[in-house]
């Protein structure tokens, strides 16, 4: 895969409205402006102390692109693991996280692995996304020496429906042995379940910029086929939260999922797992990804390398 030099951002659909094939195409326009040269100015431009590529992942039944950020000028020894995975849940790239995690490889140093991930429609649940996250995990931590990198060191990063992923992936790690070092969840959406709605601030931002209430609903009904339990695929109702990897649970307060990352917060630490909230005032939702509009990515992002680093390499 490679960046598009130029291009034309898409009008959103009417989502109420919006039909597979609308979808589909919006997908396609949509992924195209953010992989492009027009969109670096909203997205932010790479960590020249960073080379990036993309591989495959080859896994079972299908190959799964991931995103590799490696700091330049690396020694042969084995680097810390920093497994992300992007927002957006039925549009959205790696590409999109490049300011981010480029400056995390360089600045940590790190070797972080962005999945992208299987998009959210018709055909596509959110188990699927959530396994792609999960098995590219398990596949890096398994072929350590492949990959440069110390299994004994490894994070879980994500950013909105790339949170939940992560959070879940933190869960199925404990349960697994996978032994993880920390998690970092900004604007974490973890309730897909009915009850997604009816926290306070979705009625004071879910109305405005986005995402909207109207989006949430078809990112819920494309998660969700029927039949499916929804608590199972939501972090806020996992069971058991107890002797989960630290976490670090950024929230944005002008963001119609905010009390999803504080709600999730309170019950890590009822569960006495070890976690740090912290609210970035009149920020908006994925405003890590918007350092060319949104001033507090920069504080944010200061704030997450130092916390990974104090998991992984002191």
């Amino acid at each position: 895969m490679s960046e598009i030099t130029t291009a034309e951002r898409p009008p959103q659909p009417d989502w109420p409205s919006v039909t597979a094939e609308s979808l589909a195409a919006y997908r396609v326009a949509e992924n195209a402006w953010r992989a492009s040269g027009a969109a670096r100015t909203v997205l932010g431009q790479p960590d020249p102390g960073a080379t990036i590529d993309w591989r495959q992942v080859a896994l079972p039944g299908r190959d799964v692109p991931v995103r590799v950020y490696r700091p330049s000028g690396a020694t042969g020894a084995p680097l810390p693991l920093v497994l992300h995975v992007h927002g957006g849940g039925f549009v959205g790239t790696a590409v999109q996280c490049d300011w981010a995690n480029s400056h995390l490889a360089a600045r940590l140093p790190a070797l972080v692995v962005s999945v992208e991930h299987r998009l959210l429609d018709w055909e596509t649940s959110l188990s699927a996304a959530a396994d792609d996250g999960w098995d590219v995990l398990q596949h890096v931590v398994r072929h350590a020496g492949r990959w440069g990198v110390d299994p004994a060191r490894v994070a879980v990063f994500g950013e909105s429906l790339g949170a939940l992923i992560s959070a879940l992936s933190a869960i199925r790690a404990r349960e697994s042995g996978l032994g993880l070092m920390a998690q970092v969840l900004v604007n974490p959406a973890v309730d897909v379940t009915g009850t997604m709605y009816e926290h306070a601030s979705m009625a004071a931002h879910g109305y405005g910029a986005g995402p909207t209430v109207a989006q949430l609903r078809l990112l819920q009904r494309l998660a969700l086929p029927p039949g499916t339990d929804a608590r199972t695929l939501s972090p806020l109702y996992a069971e058991e939260l107890g002797g989960l990897a630290p976490a670090l649970v950024v929230v944005p307060t002008q963001d119609a999922v905010a009390d999803h990352g504080r709600r999730y917060a309170e019950r890590l630490h009822a569960a006495g797992t070890t976690v740090r909230l912290t609210a970035y005032p009149e920020a908006v939702h994925a405003f890590l990804s918007l350092p060319g509009v949104q001033p507090q990515a920069v504080p944010a992002r200061a704030e997450i390398l130092g916390f990974l680093r104090a998991a992984l390499t002191e």
